[in-house]
């Protein structure tokens, strides 16, 4: 159920994060100033249910974050491989379900 209290532009924000997240499979640095907008836009947001989506997206960035750099140091051994493979997946799943779940004016359970 979307509030009446978000503006146009806030839901225009999230989209161009998850935009950005997207983007970030052939240049990282898009990942980074996207979670900066979330952190930026974050107080905009409060109560609505767009609040729900920024917290899925910054949670996407630090948990995306943390696998890759656990996969690269591991990635000498094969574990890495999967664990940087996992990441991947898991990174796609999260920017299309939340892309998705946003179209749909739906709040997203984090």
């Amino acid at each position: 159920m979307k509030s009446s209290r978000e503006k146009p532009t806030e839901l225009t924000w999230t989209n161009v994060v998850y935009f950005l997240q997207a983007l970030a499979f052939i240049n990282g640095i898009t990942a980074i100033i996207g979670v900066i907008i979330n952190y930026v836009r974050l107080d905009d947001v409060r109560g609505t249910w767009l609040e729900s989506h920024y917290r899925w997206q910054i949670q996407t960035f630090w948990y995306g974050l943390a696998m890759l750099i656990v996969g690269g140091i591991l990635a000498v051994v094969i574990i890495g491989w999967f664990i940087l493979a996992f990441a991947f997946f898991w990174f796609i799943y999260r920017i299309v379900k939340g892309w998705l779940r946003l179209s749909d004016g739906k709040w997203m359970v984090v």
